[in-house]
């Protein structure tokens, strides 16, 4: 088990440009009023996440399968496949039009040809990378430059002697109206990636085969929360940097300075050096957002979750397809970003009452079922989700 690394995978698959994108929005805009958001989000990805990896542990399948086999009737059974389908495909396709957005952003600093026009190219070298296996190599040098440009991020923190008395005074003043109720909303679908649950859970269900299932669990516990703790940090210090930078500033932030939240430490290079991390963000997640609706959906249909089978190829090729869709229709870029995080935190709901009901009826789970105190934190984190989502949905129809 010491070989799995599922925990920073997960980690390295929602920092992505949705969350350098929507944390620097937050962070222009609101300042830390809204890290309440973030460090709820953290909490509950550490939740969530634990359950499947309990999950793919204890049963050796991934959370689709498991869902699937709750349903004893065929009815029932049909309804689950038609959820998770339907779910992970919608959620999954507006993820991967945010990274491709994101990672089309950075590139298109550097040469101008169009948002759309690179968001084709990115889909093109993600279905490339991912049909000839070669993505894991090109993914880890990936997820370094992200963890390079956090240091940057990091670095610039310290260099521009932020203001902590003005930062822990808007800490404690946590703001939630109809202004930010969208921002709130995305911050935590960037962090708790419903399709996350279903890759981690499969991951580590492979990973596992052979183990001591009680070693494994502990392992996936300590490694798990390890790694979101260390993302929502990077999360939380691109939120300062922006902050310092456009929070109550003449300067507003858009898509064409967002890298000015650097200069403290880059100078005229800053919005370079961020485009670069944007890119390495967004095509990483690219990767990984098709590759874990593979494994949903194969597992809901029962059909093969071998990574060379054309169930697998044909599923995570319609979603890079409809993610370029998308990003290249023209929409403003940041709010089109914001607007994908957004839709994964109104899906999440949905995923996770699922995800507890597996974990506390699956026979395969034995001692790994959930105890009293998950269930408790489980039931914390719908229901918050479930009264922002009702509240975001009350201002537009109200």
């Amino acid at each position: 088990m010491a070989k799995d690394k599922s925990g920073y995978i997960i980690a390295a698959a929602f920092i992505g440009p949705g969350t350098v994108t929507t944390a620097s929005l937050a962070g222009a805009n609101f300042g830390f009023h809204l890290v309440w958001a973030l460090l709820f989000s953290v909490f509950a990805t550490i939740v969530l996440q634990d359950m499947a990896a309990r999950l793919g542990v204890a049963s050796g399948q991934g959370l689709a399968s498991a869902m699937k086999e709750m349903a004893y009737k065929p009815w029932l059974k049909n309804a689950f496949i038609l959820l998770i389908v339907s779910a992970i495909g919608i959620g999954n396709a507006a993820y991967e039009s945010g990274n491709l957005t994101g990672a089309a952003i950075g590139l298109d600093a550097f040469i101008d040809i169009g948002i759309g026009a690179w968001a084709a190219v990115l889909g093109a070298l993600a279905i490339a990378l991912l049909y000839s296996g070669s993505y894991k190599w090109i993914e880890s040098v990936l997820v370094y430059l992200v963890f390079i440009m956090a240091g940057v991020f990091f670095i610039t923190l310290l260099v521009a002697k932020p203001d902590l008395a003005a930062m822990f005074n808007q800490l404690l003043s946590p703001q939630l109206n109809i202004d930010t109720i969208t921002t709130v909303l995305a911050l935590i679908g960037t962090t708790i990636v419903p399709y996350n649950l279903f890759l981690h859970a499969s991951l580590v269900a492979k990973s596992s085969k052979g183990q001591d299932k009680t070693a494994a669990v502990k392992a996936c516990r300590a490694q798990s929360a390890k790694a979101i703790s260390m993302g929502g940090l990077i999360t939380l210090v691109v939120m300062a940097t922006a902050m310092m930078a456009f929070f109550n500033q003449a300067a507003t932030m858009d898509a064409s300075n967002m890298g000015a939240q650097l200069k403290p430490v880059l100078g005229d290079k800053a919005q370079w050096f961020f485009a670069l991390g944007l890119f390495a963000a967004g095509l990483t997640s690219a990767i990984t957002a098709p590759l874990a609706a593979a494994y949903a959906v194969t597992g809901a249909l029962g059909l093969s979750d071998d990574m060379h089978s054309k169930p697998f190829k044909a599923v995570w090729l319609v979603i890079i397809i409809i993610g370029v869709s998308v990003a290249a229709l023209g929409f403003k870029p940041l709010p089109a970003i914001l607007f994908a995080q957004a839709t994964n935190a109104l899906l999440l709901p949905i995923i996770a009452i699922f995800l507890l009901i597996v974990m506390n009826k699956s026979n395969a789970l034995g001692e790994f079922r959930n105890t009293w105190k998950s269930n408790i934190a489980g039931g914390v984190v719908v229901t918050t989700v479930v009264g922002l989502g009702l509240y975001k949905l009350s201002g537009v129809f109200f």
